[in-house]
């Protein structure tokens, strides 16, 4: 009984340090997505002095896809 338990508890641990890595991981991955979606703001931002109709197209695309609601099973309801 005392083995099992010293034993699920060695698991335990184990499992919180890989979700501690997951975690972390996770961390640096919307980090980097932050720093892409601000640079692509940049870009949107300045095409968006154009007259082109195309950027502005584009544009429209960007911001409609942003300001979407997340979906999935993380998703607020």
């Amino acid at each position: 009984m005392i083995r099992s338990r010293i034993r699920d508890l060695a698991r335990l641990r184990q499992r919180i340090t890989d979700l501690e890595a997951e975690v972390q991981e996770c961390r640096q991955l919307n980090l980097r997505l932050a720093e892409v979606t601000d640079l692509v703001s940049e870009l949107l931002v300045a095409l968006a002095d154009t007259d082109d109709p195309r950027v502005a197209a584009a544009v429209a695309r960007y911001r409609a896809g942003v300001s979407t609601t997340p979906q999935g099973p993380d998703a607020e309801r």
